[in-house]
């Protein structure tokens, strides 16, 4: 008998199958009959789903504070953008060609 291809899932299956367990929709044998699933994999789902769940709001307040992270360091880098610019402009030497009668 030929073995069947490994099959892949997306994500977004994967939450709902957890999704309809964990809402008592459907049982784990229901599920697994509709989706010829193994029991064993529709488990690890939702153990996964479990173990990670306290860091969905977590994940919120790093979000903000990488944000506010993020925005201070473009200011920073727009500061000093500014000051190369102004020195860039006082500076004597330009950086280009040395000065037409002159040595370098």
């Amino acid at each position: 008998m030929p073995r069947r291809p490994r099959r892949t899932f997306t994500a977004e299956f994967k939450a709902k199958v957890v999704l309809d367990l964990l809402a008592g929709h459907t049982t784990p044998a229901e599920v697994c009959r509709k989706h010829q699933l193994s029991p064993s994999l529709v488990a690890l789902w939702k153990t996964a789903v479990l173990e990670r769940l306290p860091t969905v709001f977590r994940d919120n307040d790093r979000h903000t504070a990488d944000a506010d992270r993020i925005a201070e360091l473009e200011r920073l880098v727009g500061q000093q953008a500014l000051e190369l610019s102004a020195l860039k402009k006082a500076s004597p030497w330009s950086g280009g060609t040395p000065p037409a009668g002159g040595r370098s």
